[in-house]
């Protein structure tokens, strides 16, 4: 048995864009004869608003099989085994100790975390809703059973509100999840998950960190060395490090860094 992580840009996406890329080419094509009896700025204006989403739908289309490509974990980049793999290198747990993924999706750094720390356990948590549908709690099993690791656990969660006292884990991790969740203060979410980790733990968030996302994350760190934090450092992962800076741009990645430190 194989473990399936699936792909950032499912095969799904592909087909819709596939079939809204037709639909438009049809809609152009099929245009002037249905408006033949319009005037001529009507029918040029239909045609152009036709043809402006049949290149935007083409372009889409484009993308998303570039990205799946580059995501995939069968194919030659293999860019999202690279992240998955170089965040979990940044976590080590104490003899005993439990870690902690936020937003675990398929399971993929959930596992990879515990195949590198067999001395402790891994937990990951998700909501797996219905926007990441193909996502659920048996893939993680399923996954964790393939690569013959078994001091994992998965169970829901929600990164706005863990359901865990505080310093409960060794360590923390979370990969490209925090961006998605719209309308919260990222550095609150960041506060919550660092909440759990105990004192002398260690944390590796990796994320879109944006300013216009993250705001100053300069200060940011400032206030949790501050606190008693320590080793914290801000690591651009769009560089070179996990992609290239125009791989990061083409992948919509730009302003990738992983937040890594003790707690």
């Amino acid at each position: 048995m194989k473990a399936d992580y699936k792909n950032w840009v499912p095969k799904g996406m592909i087909y819709g864009m596939l079939a809204g890329t037709a639909g438009f080419a049809a809609a152009y094509l099929g245009a002037g004869k249905l408006m033949e009896n319009a005037c001529r700025p009507v029918r040029i204006g239909a045609k152009g608003v036709i043809g402006a989403g049949l290149l935007g739908c083409g372009a889409m289309t484009a993308w998303c099989i570039v990205a799946h490509n580059r995501f995939s974990y069968d194919g030659e980049r293999q860019m999202s085994r690279q992240i998955v793999e170089g965040t979990a290198e940044y976590i080590t747990l104490p003899e005993g100790g439990i870690g902690l993924d936020v937003g675990c999706g398929s399971g993929a750094l959930t596992i990879a975390c515990a195949k590198r720390n067999p001395q402790g356990t891994f937990v990951g948590i998700d909501r797996w809703g219905k926007e990441y549908a193909s996502f659920n709690k048996e893939l993680c099993e399923s996954n964790a059973q393939a690569e013959g690791v078994s001091n994992v656990s998965f169970q829901s969660g929600d990164a706005m509100k863990l359901n865990f006292d505080d310093e409960t884990f060794d360590a923390v991790t979370s990969n490209y999840v925090y961006h998605n969740i719209t309308g919260v203060d990222k550095q609150m979410l960041l506060r919550e998950t660092l909440r759990v980790l105990k004192k002398g733990g260690t944390f590796a968030i990796h994320d879109i960190m944006s300013r216009s996302r993250y705001g100053d994350m300069q200060k940011f760190m400032e206030e949790l060395k501050s606190e008693g934090y320590e080793e914290i450092r801000l690591i651009p992962t769009d560089n070179g490090m996990f992609m290239s800076k125009l791989e990061g741009i083409l992948m919509m990645l730009g302003g990738s860094s992983i937040l890594v430190g003790r707690k």
